[in-house]
């Protein structure tokens, strides 16, 4: 069986993150989401549970990470073409989310970091197979 990644985010507004981890390709599991929290599924192997903020503090005794302040953490998706990374992120940032910095491109690899609507930072990113 191969590894899995559930991703706990804190957010303030469930339905606003909602709309844009859709946007960045996402499916919501209604079986793991309710009013406190919504699993959203990338692949089969990778999801991110977005957790309200009392919900996260279920979690946790640590105080939690301002993340338009602060970074704790880059996550990063890769897509299979410069095209795919263009249109989920031109999809992230018309939902709820922000370019995080501007595009790169280093020839091999492309990335464009987007902000969720809480400051989380994704970068979708393609990199060339034939330069690995």
């Amino acid at each position: 069986m191969a590894t899995k990644i559930f991703v706990n985010l804190p957010v303030k507004d469930l339905e606003a993150s909602k709309k844009f981890y859709v946007a960045m390709g996402g499916t919501i599991n209604p079986k793991f989401t309710d009013a406190t929290a919504a699993c959203i599924v990338f692949s089969d192997t990778v999801y991110a549970m977005l957790l309200t903020y009392p919900k996260f503090k279920e979690f946790t005794k640590k105080e939690i990470v301002d993340a338009t302040k602060s970074t704790e953490v880059l996550n990063a998706l890769a897509f299979d073409t410069r095209a795919e990374v263009d249109r989920v992120a031109n999809a992230a940032e018309a939902n709820g989310g922000t370019r995080a910095r501007p595009p790169e491109d280093h020839g091999f690899m492309y990335t464009r970091p987007i902000q969720d609507p809480d400051g989380h930072v994704w970068e979708a990113f393609w990199m060339d197979p034939s330069q690995v």
